[in-house]
């Protein structure tokens, strides 16, 4: 299965990398291709600009829309606005959406 790893970022800058690389490695451990956002944090720009946070929505949304068969949402998915806004994308493109729970964060 294509899944796109969603979850909180911007809110925990400085330990989303961990949670989001020991779900992708639990994921793809599973078989699953995983897009993790998380691992574009080096290549992509910065969040300081409006511009640059589409351009980011605009790699992730594209992901989802033409690859995802689900979004898997890590704990607190639902205090971050890019992880509401991917997983209403989600829903509405009638994906599977795989709730991931304590066990998926270090």
């Amino acid at each position: 299965m294509n899944i796109y790893l969603a979850g909180p970022m911007r809110a925990d800058p400085d330990g989303c990398e961990a949670k989001f690389a020991y779900a992708t490695k639990r994921l793809r451990a599973d078989g699953h291709t995983v897009f993790s956002p998380a691992e574009f944090m080096d290549v992509m720009p910065g969040l300081e600009t409006n511009e640059q946070l589409r351009d980011v929505f605009a790699v992730d949304t594209n992901w989802i829309c033409k690859k995802a068969d689900a979004v898997a949402l890590l704990p607190g998915w639902e205090h971050s606005l890019g992880a509401t806004m991917e997983y209403d994308l989600a829903m509405a493109l009638g994906l599977t959406i795989i709730i991931l729970g304590d066990d998926y964060v270090t």
